[in-house]
């Protein structure tokens, strides 16, 4: 399910951006300069992992053949290349025309495959994104209430950090408030919804939880 997630995924917006609290300079801290992960934070909420289950089952028809065309596609691919390879060989490592038109040949087909299996993945990859989004929208409100339980003012991305140590990272504290704000969230986007329409997101009735792949 990660697998058919992950590639179903390409093209579509990633959970949305919540814009961590910054501040001019750490110096100018009051209270407490913290740590959080935000893609982990909806990783790991509880309606993620709702909705990520109820996704397994419902879109069950349509992993199952995105599964099973990719790894046709996959085969098809590994015999193209390895073709292409064996040209190559056989004729000292140097290109020739006939070699050009195999190397073009498969690199379209490369391109023709990862454009069916984006087409064939989208309605997994749809309902994923409008998932992650359910929760997104509450992400902002989630992280003031734990900075303020935390006694935290100063928020930074992991990745903006050098080295920090455990206890500076509020994340679980983030998960606890954003799943008393969002327990649940419907895995079926409304008629013609596409990321990035946070409102319709907000308006969803959190009835049918769901999710997607499984972790990220």
């Amino acid at each position: 399910m990660k697998t058919i997630l992950k590639a179903a995924a390409l093209g579509l917006a990633p959970v949305a951006a919540v814009a961590l609290t910054a501040a001019p300079a750490i110096a100018q801290s009051k209270q407490g300069v913290a740590v959080v992960d935000l893609q982990r934070v909806v990783g790991t909420s509880a309606a993620y992992t709702v909705a990520r289950t109820q996704m397994q089952t419902t879109y069950k028809t349509q992993i199952d053949a995105f599964n099973a065309r990719k790894a046709a596609i996959d085969a098809d691919l590994k015999t193209k290349g390895e073709a292409l390879q064996a040209g190559l060989k056989a004729a000292g490592g140097k290109s020739t025309p006939a070699l050009q038109t195999q190397y073009e040949q498969f690199q379209q087909a490369q391109q023709t495959a990862q454009a069916e299996l984006q087409r064939l993945g989208q309605p997994i990859a749809l309902a994923n994104a409008y998932v992650e989004e359910q929760i997104s929208a509450k992400l902002s409100d989630a992280l003031k209430t734990a900075m303020t339980k935390s006694k935290v003012d100063l928020v930074l991305n992991p990745d903006a950090t050098v080295s920090y140590q455990p206890g500076v990272d509020i994340s679980a504290a983030v998960v606890t408030e954003i799943n008393a704000l969002v327990p649940s969230v419907s895995i079926t986007p409304p008629a013609g919804w596409q990321p990035g329409q946070q409102g319709q997101a907000g308006q969803a009735a959190p009835t049918n939880p769901a999710q997607q792949p499984q972790s990220r």
